[in-house]
Formats: C-alpha cells, structure tokens, sequence
C-alpha cells in the first residue's frame, strides 16, 4: 500500500501547482505506519511537490495505537502535529462507541505525547444518548486541564450497520437527540472562549496561533490532493475520489491507472460549496467576493434569501461580511443550505 500511495503521487505529479503547506496522515488507521514508511511517503511528496519550508505534518490516531515506543519513532519522524481521537473521557461512553481505548489509556496517552510534540489536537464527541450537561461539561473541563492547543469537537452521528445503531434499534439505547446537541455545542462555545480558545470553525478550537492549517486551508477552499482508496481531492474546479476497494486500487495503480471518478463543478457548486464551507467560519461570507468571482446574480439572490435569518438574528452583517450569530451557529448548516442556489448553471 504504501508503494502504492507513492506511486500514485508521482502519477498525479501535474495536479498539485501550488507549494504544499500541509500534509495529513488520516482516514483508516495511519498510525500503524512505522516511521520509515512515513519517512518514505513524506520524501516522495518532497521529491515531486514544492513544499514550504515549515509544513504543518500530522498524523491522526487512537489512544490504543500510541504507546511510547510509538510516540518516540513519530518524534524522530518528519510528523510535527497529533490529531488524537479520545472521544470522551469517561468510560460508559467509550463503551457505548465501541472504542478500543480506556479513560486512563486516553490521559496517559496525551500526557506522553506532550513531552514529545507541542502541536496536538483532540477530538471529543457530544450529543451522545444519556451524556448530561454535567458530564459534557466535565469532558471539556478534563480536555482544558490538560492544557492542550487545539480541540476538535463533532456531535455524534449513527452510522448505519454500526453495533450502535442496533442498539437504538432495538431501544436498548435511547436515540440521538439533536436538542441535546445543540445544547452541548452551546456550552461547549461558552466553556472554551472562557479558557481563551477560539470557535474559527463550527467544529474546530484553539488557542491563539494553534489552528490547523490543514483545517483552515479546506474551509477556505483551497486546492488539496487526497491519495490511497477513498481519498478525495479538489482543485477549485473539480472534484475527484478514489476508489474505496484496497485490492482494485493497489491493482489499478499497478497499471498505472487512476483509481478516481471525477465531477466538474459549475458555477453554482461552486457558489453553494463557498456559502457551506466560509458560513462555518470566523471569516464568514464576503458579499464582495460573491459579486466579483460569481456575479451580481448570484449577490442579489445571496442578500435576499439572507433576509430572514438576519430579522432572526441568526447571521448579522460587519463590514459587508455575513457571520452567523451565537444564536444561529448550530443551525449553520441548515441556513447554507437554504442561501443555496438550486438551479444549476
């Protein structure tokens, strides 16, 4: 796989012009790479990409995969950014999740991984069925004494299949409950801002200079290359995914195929996927940049489906830049999609 991931590299050579600034190890399970086969993808990308000289390079993984001979190979490694999925700090929700880790293993872990990386990120989940106010707030409490820069925090979602989803099925445990969420990520904005951490993005805090770059140069829609099964990639233009079937990638990259199904985005995809991705932002939606890059149609038709939501105080206007309001940033997604122009162009 990793042959196949650098091979795949060098076949899309053409397809990345601008220098790459951050490099992400996720989906699946990256931390079961050993350092050299890091070391080996990382100077492929070298060889072939225009890289700044200070990149941002994380690795995402689980508590359970990092032990301390683990964490010293990735300090010795290129790798200069963690992405841990820690879920929750207390047990019956761990178990709920079927995580492999325990609320110990997930402290122990990060308290390791701070004497090695300064750039770690966390993830937390809220909204799951039974967690209290009380035990959410604890969750954020527990992640801010551990004095870590970056946090990323999603509310629980059911995948179908999933053991959970059979469990709710058969109401052994009570649904997800999108009131509950939203309570949860209102707390969750008022707890962080006390501690100095900043909301940049609806799903997304940190400390002051701690963002993921990785993060932001998504939501500003900048061009980002995905490679290995299911990776997706966008080019400002177009939109492509490869296959998710490891055996048909491995053997398509073999022959030097592409892998990858690809849709060219129109105008208004492109308009609908710049409303979604700055409305979830600190930076919001520029009415100017609207007007210059999409047209004036596309403006007058912004500014007037904008009109309720500003009456209901869920976006306000600063210096011709709509954000959403604290009232309306839960419901930031509904309200992009209702600022979306459906007829195609």
């Amino acid at each position: 796989m990793v042959v196949a991931i650098c091979k795949e590299l060098e076949l899309r050579a053409s397809e990345l012009e601008e220098e790459v600034a951050t490099i992400y190890f996720g989906g699946g399970t990256p931390s079961l790479l050993t350092a050299s086969e890091i070391s080996q993808i990382l100077n492929t990308v070298y060889s072939i990409y225009t890289v700044i000289d200070d990149p941002e390079i994380t690795l995402e993984a689980n508590p359970d995969d990092l032990t301390h001979y683990q964490i010293e190979e990735l300090s010795n490694s290129q790798i200069n950014r963690l992405s841990i999925g820690v879920q929750s700090f207390f047990e019956e929700d761990l178990k709920l999740m079927n995580r492999a880790h325990n609320a110990d293993e997930a402290v122990a872990c990060i308290d390791l991984a701070k004497q090695h990386f300064n750039n770690i990120s966390i993830d937390l989940i809220y909204g799951i069925p039974e967690m209290s106010n009380e035990r959410w707030l604890e969750n954020v409490d527990k992640a801010l004494s551990l004095d870590i820069p970056h946090l990323s925090c999603y509310a629980l979602t059911v995948e179908p299949k999933t053991a959970l989803a059979n469990f709710i099925k058969k109401g052994i445990v009570p649904p997800v409950e999108d009131e509950v969420a939203q309570e949860h990520h209102s707390l969750l904005v008022a707890k962080t801002e006390e501690a100095g951490y900043e909301n940049y993005e609806f799903s997304n805090f940190s400390k002051v200079g701690w963002e993921s770059k990785n993060n932001t140069a998504y939501w500003q829609g900048k061009p980002y290359l995905g490679v290995g099964p299911s990776a997706h990639s966008y080019d400002g233009k177009s939109r492509s995914w490869n296959i998710a079937n490891n055996a048909i990638y491995l053997k398509k990259i073999a022959n030097n195929e592409l892998p990858l199904e690809r849709e060219i985005l129109s105008k208004t995809d492109r308009y609908n996927e710049y409303v979604m991705t700055r409305l979830r932002t600190k930076a919001g939606v520029s009415l100017q940049h609207i007007s210059e890059v999409f047209g004036e149609k596309y403006l007058l038709y912004f500014k007037k489906q904008m009109q309720s939501h500003i009456q209901n105080h869920l976006l306000f206007e600063e210096d011709d830049i709509i954000l959403v309001s604290k009232k309306g940033k839960f419901l930031s997604d509904g309200i992009a999609s209702s600022l979306f122009m459906l007829n195609l162009s």
